[in-house]
């Protein structure tokens, strides 16, 4: 063990592992879990991320060769070439990393505009794009041949800090070791998404943990869409999206309609997925009284905004804000706060 790995403490040194080149450490992220709790004694060790609106990503470098990984394990070289090139240019040759890609638009992370990127594989509509992306980087999975998820996230932290040199469009990810519900009330002045909290000593976890939390400052998730409703009047492409989510017996719920967040030109996309996903019969468990209905295979993922769920289940107030498709459609479940 030499380099950097020299620095870890004593005491975590034995939970370091071999992770030879090709090792698979970044097959599945870990996830925070939905939380109300605002309350973090300072007994309790917590430290405290800016909550980025954008889509997950690991970063493997090996040697001269880099891999950028969606959640689901899609390559996404292609679509992020200037990361590529950032992470290439590092010094450290041995590391994998987790993050998210973010865009910006008035100074704050957009996923609106984050999607005018996604999907985009050619280097001249990358470049055409005019959408410029930023990589933070928050925790280190792997580093000289070693297996760092066991450590601490402290130790993890201060290991990825001295590994990499961050210039745009790589960033690290700042944090606060102190704040609680006050960090969370001036974020959400600020018009940030929220916060994540992450208990200090916890190791990396290949799975959703309550180890991480997610302190949102408005209400938002993933939707599977099922179906879509007619435009009428000057309204083209679609007049509604049809979202649902998976119940714990398996079957689609819906959520109520979307009719709000579109320009022209997502209307008219929407409308061409759609109509190539049509089906005859709903996909939903349960009856849709929306008139007009048009149903669709259930295989897009949605990024919704709303405000409160009603007291039967459905959304208040929804927006689009784009689609993704970092998610399985399959995975999709009503998130629900844990204490």
């Amino acid at each position: 063990m030499t380099g950097l790995l020299d620095t870890v403490p004593a005491g975590q040194r034995r939970l370091l592992r071999e992770a030879p080149p090709g090792a698979d450490l970044a097959a599945r992220p870990m996830l925070a879990t939905l939380s109300d709790r605002r309350d973090f004694p300072a007994e309790e060790e917590w430290v405290f991320e800016r909550k980025l609106d954008g889509v997950r990503m690991l970063a493997v470098r090996e040697d001269r060769r880099v891999a950028l990984l969606s959640r689901t394990g899609r390559r996404l070289n292609d679509t992020y070439p200037e990361i590529v090139d950032a992470l290439a240019a590092q010094s450290c040759r041995d590391f994998t990393i987790d993050g998210e890609i973010v865009a910006f638009s008035r100074g704050r992370t957009d996923f609106s505009r984050l999607q005018q990127r996604m999907g985009l594989t050619r280097r001249q509509d990358v470049e055409a794009s005019g959408v410029a992306v930023t990589y933070y980087v928050f925790d280190l999975l792997r580093l000289e041949g070693r297996d760092t998820t066991r450590l601490s996230l402290r130790t993890r932290k201060s290991l990825l800090r001295r590994a990499l040199t961050p210039r745009a469009p790589l960033r690290t990810t700042s944090h606060r070791n102190a704040g609680g519900a006050e960090l969370l009330a001036a974020s959400c002045a600020r018009g940030w998404e929220g916060l994540i909290a992450k208990r200090a000593d916890s190791a990396y976890q290949p799975r959703r943990s309550t180890d991480w939390l997610k302190l949102k400052c408005a209400q938002g998730q993933e939707f599977v869409v099922g179906g879509f409703t007619e435009p009428a009047g000057s309204r083209v492409g679609l007049g509604a999206l049809l979202p649902g989510y998976y119940g714990p017996g398996g079957g689609l719920r819906y959520a109520g309609k979307v009719g709000t967040g579109f320009d022209r030109p997502t209307l008219l996309e929407l409308r061409e997925r759609l109509d190539g996903l049509r089906v005859s019969a709903s996909p939903f468990d349960g009856p849709v009284r929306e008139a007009g209905a048009r149903w669709a295979e259930p295989e897009l993922v949605a990024q919704i905004a709303f405000t409160e769920w009603t007291r039967d289940g459905m959304l208040r107030h929804p927006r689009f804000l784009g689609l993704r498709d970092d998610k399985k459609p399959g995975e999709v479940v009503r998130e629900r706060a844990a204490a």
